[in-house]
């Protein structure tokens, strides 16, 4: 008979507690959920114990849960306010905060099949998502997963220790094509610039509950690390970006009808495949709203940026450059 674990160091593979029953899925993100019924509402004890299994696992998963809109959203809530994607098809007026994704054979799936953490471009990115698939297709459509906390503890320590205190620039560059080239859509787009404008993240994270580190640069969102030659910034955020394409800190979530994903996009990436088209696969998503991201000691600027030559200070170092 196997043994526990070594990885989990000593903890139980299945936990239960108030009722909710943890079963670990993956080596290093993933739980089953169960014991609970998501078409009524849960007790607080319920609640934290699915919030603490979110933290622990960082992607957990429910089976089986036919549960409407409403009760999506009301289950969202149980975690905070929900918030409205800038750009994501949703239900209006009615409910701004509620995603509805159907691709089909005349709306193919769009930007989600790159990996990433949802809305990095965000000053304050949303603390977790969830997924309710409604209708999936008879083959394809998985969604991959990614422990980005495992992600940083695969990096050596040099490397570890050389993008500590490094902040990287985080854009809404994957929605710029959804504007036009007329004076109307430049200014549409202006305007989302205006109030989405590039934000700056630690490089590496520290997790608000769990207090462990997260690599937080993703492909998607990321364009720069502050302060570095483009060259040198290019380099090291290719390195970076590998670390989710390493298996082992992988998790496949194969979707049927009813199935519920709910992930800690403070510690992880996905990935949703596009390989189903024409196919449709409809799915319905909330996001709750998170918090300032916060990292490790800043590092001194002296140190990141390498110049031909430092110009003193007073001196125009534009060189007579500006806007006309």
């Amino acid at each position: 008979m196997n043994q526990p674990f070594a990885f989990n160091q000593g903890r139980p593979l299945v936990t239960e507690h108030a009722g909710v029953r943890v079963a670990k899925a993956g080596a290093h993100l993933g739980a089953e959920i169960t014991g609970v019924d998501l078409r009524h509402p849960l007790a607080d004890a319920q609640l934290d114990a699915i919030n603490e299994a979110l933290v622990e696992h960082e992607l957990i998963i429910f089976r089986d849960q036919d549960i409407s809109s409403e009760n999506l959203m009301s289950f969202g809530r149980g975690f905070g306010e929900l918030t409205v994607h800038p750009f994501a098809p949703n239900e209006g007026k009615n409910a701004p905060e509620l995603i509805k994704f159907r691709p089909d054979e005349k709306t193919p799936p769009f930007g989600t099949d790159v990996w990433h953490s949802d809305e990095t471009f965000r000053a304050e990115p949303p603390m977790a998502t969830i997924l309710c698939a409604k209708e999936v297709p008879a083959v394809g459509g998985d969604t991959m997963f990614v422990s980005m906390t495992a992600a940083y503890e695969g990096l050596s320590d040099r490397v570890q220790h050389y993008i500590s205190g490094l902040d990287a620039i985080h854009d809404l560059k994957p929605f710029r094509p959804l504007f036009g080239t007329s004076e109307e859509e430049r200014s549409k787009l202006q305007h989302f610039e205006m109030v989405y404008p590039p934000q700056r993240h630690p490089v590496v994270r520290i997790h608000p509950v769990s207090g462990r580190k997260v690599l937080f640069v993703n492909p998607q969102f990321t364009i720069a690390i502050d302060g570095m030659d483009e060259r040198e910034s290019r380099l090291l955020l290719d390195q970076l970006f590998h670390q989710a394409l390493v298996p082992e800190y992988q998790f496949r979530l194969h979707w049927a009808p009813h199935t519920i994903a709910m992930w800690d996009n403070r510690s992880t990436q996905h990935y949703a495949i596009h390989d189903y088209y024409p196919q449709r696969r409809y799915m319905e998503r909330v996001t709750i709203r998170g918090g300032p991201v916060a990292g490790v000691p800043k590092a001194d600027p002296a140190g990141i940026r390498r110049l031909k030559y430092v110009a003193p200070a007073g001196v125009d170092a534009h060189g007579g450059h500006k806007p006309h």
